[in-house]
C-alpha cells in the first residue's frame, strides 16, 4: 500500500487524480452500502478520505443515513478557511428532515493534516447532537479527516 500523500501534496492532485478518489470513494459506497458499513467506523473513515482529503480548505460534511444505517447521501455542506468552517445547526436539521433521514455522520477535514478535534469541533459537534435529538435523528460519529482520520465514537466524544 503507498504511502499516504501530505496535505501539500494532495492540494497540487490532478483533475484526473481527484476523479479517481472520488469514483474510490462512490464504490466503496456501493460496495457497503447495502451492508451497514457505516457502522463500522474504520470503513467510514476510508469513505470520508477518499472523499474529503483533496480539499485545500475545511469543509464540514454530512453522510444521510437510513434507519439500517445505509447511506442516502453524502453532501458537502459548509465550506471555509484553511483553519475554520462555519457550521449552522438550523441548515443540518433542515437538510436531515428533508431527505427523511434517521442517523448522522458528520465529518470535516483538517487541511493541517492534523487530525486531533479542537474544542470547537467538541462544541459544534455537541450543539448539533442537541438540535438532531429534538427530531430523534441520531448522531452516529463525527470524523475529522487528516493524515490520519479520528472518530469522535472510537474516542468516546459523542
Amino acid at each position: 500500500m503507498a504511502p499516504k500523500p501530505t496535505p501539500a501534496e494532495v492540494v497540487n492532485w490532478s483533475v484526473a487524480a481527484l476523479t479517481v478518489l472520488d469514483k474510490a470513494a462512490s464504490l466503496i459506497a456501493k460496495k457497503y452500502a447495502r451492508k451497514d458499513m457505516f457502522t463500522n467506523p474504520q470503513a467510514t473513515k476510508d469513505f470520508l478520505t477518499y472523499k474529503m482529503n483533496q480539499h485545500d480548505r475545511e469543509v464540514f460534511a454530512v453522510m444521510l443515513l437510513d434507519n439500517q444505517h445505509r447511506l442516502i447521501e453524502f453532501r458537502e455542506l459548509f465550506y471555509g478557511t484553511i483553519d475554520a468552517a462555519p457550521v449552522y445547526p438550523r441548515e443540518v436539521v433542515k437538510l436531515v428532515l428533508e431527505k427523511n433521514a434517521a442517523a448522522v455522520i458528520f465529518a470535516h477535514n483538517h487541511p493541517s493534516g492534523v487530525s486531533e478535534p479542537s474544542a470547537a469541533d467538541r462544541r459544534i459537534t455537541q450543539r448539533l447532537k442537541e438540535a438532531l435529538a429534538l427530531v430523534d435523528v441520531k448522531v452516529l460519529d463525527h470524523i475529522i479527516v487528516g493524515e490520519t482520520p479520528v472518530s469522535f465514537a472510537e474516542r468516546g466524544l459523542l
